[in-house]
């Protein structure tokens, strides 16, 4: 029996310069994802973990995890096998994430962008080194980003131009709150992944004819020393929650 995939390598050509994705069918009809890399092709299950296995009997290594944690208590700490068994979670994850943006299914890049945002808080709670929570923390702004992108142009296409712009703003948000907490906040405004998520946000406002978002008033309030229109803003954003989005413009 023939075990060599010449003919799938040569029918669909490595291109270093995009990402070459699709959708197969495995051979009892489920859905699967393959991906060309240099050399070779790597397929990917659709849900659970991306390899298709079941890591001690769970849908993935996170959901063990979880469980192991509530066995054995909020100062347990993760060994080296463990570690290693996290670091292959993340790279899966990346891949499918990656898979599921150029394949314009954006809800589930958001669906897995949020496993790898639950793995890193993981992490970082019960990692046994600093530099090991440092390896994986370094790469939260970019998958906020991937997941903010996502996120919007799953709205884009689903609700509205607004709400795509608020999703926007939201991720915004949570990137400025990431580089607070490390004490890098000077360094925001001038961040790639930053500028690229206003930048959408701007061509959609321009293509949209979209106003402005109740959360960029309130950044306006702020810096213009207007407190009472601030907290009025505040107000109507906490009350609208996810209903959030540019006043004026067209749905």
């Amino acid at each position: 029996m023939t075990k060599h995939i010449d003919d799938l390598l040569r029918d669909w050509e490595y291109d270093p310069e995009n990402v070459s994705v699709r959708v197969c069918e495995g051979d009892d009809g489920r859905e699967l994802i393959q991906l060309r890399i240099d050399m070779g092709i790597l397929q990917l299950e659709v849900d659970g973990r991306p390899d298709g296995t079941n890591p001690e009997g769970f849908d993935t290594f996170y959901d063990f995890l979880i469980a192991e944690q509530l066995s054995k208590g909020p100062d347990w700490e993760l060994d080296d096998e463990q570690c290693a068994e996290i670091d292959r979670e993340f790279v899966q994850f990346y891949h499918r994430r990656v898979s599921w943006l150029n394949l314009e299914r954006y809800e589930l890049a958001v669906r897995d962008a949020d496993h790898t945002l639950g793995l890193m808080d993981f992490c970082k709670v019960h990692s046994p080194d600093d530099q090991w929570t440092v390896s994986h923390e370094q790469y939260r702004p970019f998958v906020l980003y991937h997941r903010t992108r996502a996120d919007a142009l799953a709205a884009l296409i689903d609700v509205s131009a607004e709400e795509a712009m608020r999703r926007i703003d939201g991720g915004l948000n949570r990137i400025r709150s990431l580089f607070k907490e490390h004490d890098v906040e000077e360094y925001y405004d001038d961040d790639e992944l930053v500028a690229q998520l206003n930048e959408f946000r701007e061509f959609l406002r321009n293509k949209y004819d979209v106003g402005r978002t109740l959360h960029e008033q309130l950044t306006e309030a702020i810096e213009n020393e207007e407190y009472e229109l601030a907290a009025k803003l505040r107000d109507q954003i906490g009350s609208e929650g996810s209903e959030d989005g540019p006043v004026g413009g067209q749905r």
